[in-house]
């Protein structure tokens, strides 16, 4: 057999916690019952308001997304040549490491944080470096070691989730804008990928104007779309353009576009997700306070909750068919991380829980 090139060969895949279907199979339960409390979308479907019959699904979709880019472009005050929109978010991570990454590239990772984007570097051969938040400090991030190592590493690139994942912490305008000043010879890649639920957000579009910068946003969380897979990334024309290079013809599909489209134009159903999500994940925090657990604070939709033993503790709830984050991966084996449901779904995971205890 012909080997692949030395990075494959030794790489493993990147696990991400979410619903494992022979799992379900193995413990008897049907996917439809079991309560997914470790995927961070949101809880109340999006209803789309078509059908297939109105898609015309025997051609070929726009390879552009045109009218997709236009939409997000006309909402952020931009235009459609600083967007390019991806099967999922994750596609966008992946063509940034494909376009810019060469092999002995360093690349500076804020950790803990989204497994993808290390994934995404070694798969293009670049050195993964990473600077770790502490524990003592709630996982809030240190931007002056940042702002210093960049300077004496020089990266090619920087991945900065903010909100971050799985810690909910968030970084303020002004501590991106020092990182940003410092790092001015490489890329910097915001991953915004809960913004639309994080409590005073701040406008970072503003911020793409500086050419080395791409932001990067997941409209599968925003509007329970994770079937369809959707995200965009949004960057000045120049970086666009050298997406656009590597991305995959006809990358999103025609239901996709139709209906990320459709989604765009619903800023109520937004609005309210995100005050019933809030009022949930609270219900959660407040309760878990008051049986004993540690509970790292955060501004967005979901929260780290620290209990001994993660493996163990999902074990033992998925056994009752409700689900949360084992965060070992994130290398945080006494953590898991809880994104809220619908207040009665959150009772019932309150109640199971009490029961564990």
């Amino acid at each position: 057999m012909p080997s692949p090139r030395p990075e494959i060969a030794g790489l493993s895949s990147c696990y991400h916690g979410g619903p494992n279907y022979a799992e379900f199979e193995r413990l008897g339960l049907k996917p439809g019952d079991v309560l997914d409390f470790s995927s961070n979308s949101n809880p109340y479907p999006f209803k789309l308001e078509f059908t297939l019959e109105d898609i015309i699904i025997d051609h070929y979709p726009d390879s552009d997304s045109t009218e997709l880019r236009r939409i997000i472009g006309t909402q952020n005050g931009i235009t459609a040549e600083n967007v390019i929109v991806g099967s999922g978010s994750m596609e966008i991570i992946r063509l940034v490491a494909q376009a810019y990454f060469n092999k002995g590239d360093r690349v500076l990772v804020l950790k803990p944080t989204f497994g993808e984007y290390e994934q995404s570097c070694l798969i293009s051969g670049a050195e993964v470096v990473e600077l770790w938040s502490e524990e003592k400090c709630d996982f809030r991030f240190d931007v002056d070691r940042c702002v210093k190592l960049i300077q004496v590493l020089k990266p090619k690139a920087v991945f900065i989730c903010n909100p971050d994942n799985p810690t909910g912490q968030y970084l303020a305008r002004p501590q991106l804008e020092a990182i940003l000043r410092a790092a001015n010879a490489c890329l910097v890649i915001l991953d915004e990928a809960y913004i639309a639920f994080t409590e005073d957000a701040w406008r970072s579009i503003d911020l793409i104007s500086n050419s080395n910068l791409i932001i990067v946003r997941s409209m599968t969380k925003d509007f329970a779309l994770a079937g369809l897979r959707l995200g965009y990334g949004l960057a000045h024309p120049t970086i666009i353009r050298n997406l656009f290079k590597v991305k995959p013809p006809w990358n999103v599909n025609v239901v996709a576009q139709h209906a990320g489209c459709q989604a765009l134009s619903a800023g109520a159903y937004i609005k309210r997700s995100d005050r019933l999500i809030r009022q949930n994940r609270n219900y959660l925090i407040t309760e878990f306070n008051s049986l004993g657990f540690n509970v790292i604070p955060t501004r967005t939709n979901f929260f780290l909750m620290k209990v001994g033993d993660a493996k163990e503790f999902r074990s033992s709830l998925m056994k009752k068919g409700v689900i949360v984050r084992d965060c070992t991966s994130f290398g945080l084996p006494e953590y898991v991380r809880i994104a809220p449901r619908t207040l009665p779904e959150c009772k019932r995971l309150v109640a199971n829980v009490k029961a564990l205890r």
